[in-house]
């Protein structure tokens, strides 16, 4: 590890941030693996309850690494699409361990927020801005489409058309605009922003983890399954719930008050 990704555990709350300031904190393959790293520790270390992201500096992530984009295009014209292909799977590893951490996940977002950035934000389960933080789906401005995972959470949080406009254009979004079109859940002032995402956190995670993971897995499927798959996956969830030492607990805490 070469301190890429900064990681802090409070009240069992971790804390991830990329550490690139000089870079925006642009995406870069060794950011990615120290990312990559510190979500499946997360995500197996039963004492963390939830997690917030964020961004070293100015600037929350400036997307994918130029630089690197140069180096693919300097490739040998028959490696390219074999190169992209694999860099493809590491960037789609990485938004698959954050939109699937079996906890909630909010993005700290303390400024920009450009392509790829913007996606990762958007494969948290919530996102609090600063006035500092902009949103913008800059890859039509290279060339590219969305590529880590922004043409499937931007239409859940804004609408088809809505994603659209935004993707096709390019555009900047600032904290307010995000704000009013759901880009962005809340906004808190640059000097409390990491603060409140962590207590925002702490009163996500609250509850029985089993219930939350358990939760969280069925409900990021209910927007492409019927609702028969749904109440099955709920069914089976629930009967995994009823053996939970949290559920037994609670209600025999909920029973003693009462006949106490």
């Amino acid at each position: 590890m070469t301190g890429l990704v900064l990681k802090s555990v409070s009240e069992g709350v971790a804390t991830l941030t990329l550490n690139r300031p000089d870079k925006r904190n642009a995406m870069s393959d060794e950011l990615r693996t120290e990312l990559i790293s510190a979500l499946e520790d997360i995500a197996a270390d039963k004492s963390i309850r939830a997690m917030v992201l964020t961004g070293a500096g100015k600037g929350f992530c400036a997307g994918g690494d130029i630089a690197a984009m140069k180096g693919r295009m300097n490739a040998p014209a028959g490696e390219v699409a074999f190169n992209g292909w694999t860099r493809q799977q590491r960037v789609h590893h990485a938004m698959t361990l954050l939109h699937s951490m079996p906890k909630p996940t909010i993005a700290a977002v303390n400024g920009a927020a450009a392509g790829l950035g913007a996606d990762t934000a958007m494969a948290c389960d919530f996102v609090i801005a600063s006035p500092f933080a902009s949103f913008t789906w800059s890859y039509v401005l290279r060339g590219l489409i969305p590529d880590g995972g922004g043409m499937y959470f931007l239409p859940r949080r804004v609408g088809l058309a809505r994603s659209k406009e935004l993707i096709f254009t390019g555009r900047r979004v600032d904290a307010d605009e995000a704000l009013s079109l759901g880009i962005a859940d809340r906004t808190s002032s640059p000097e409390s922003l990491l603060a409140d995402a962590q207590e925002w956190a702490r009163t996500l995670s609250a509850g029985s983890a089993t219930a939350i993971a358990l939760g969280k897995t069925i409900l990021d499927k209910s927007f492409e399954n019927a609702a028969a798959s749904i109440f099955a996956s709920g069914s089976q969830a629930q009967g995994i719930c009823y053996t939970s030492s949290e559920h037994r607990d609670a209600v025999m805490a909920f029973l003693s008050k009462t006949t106490g």
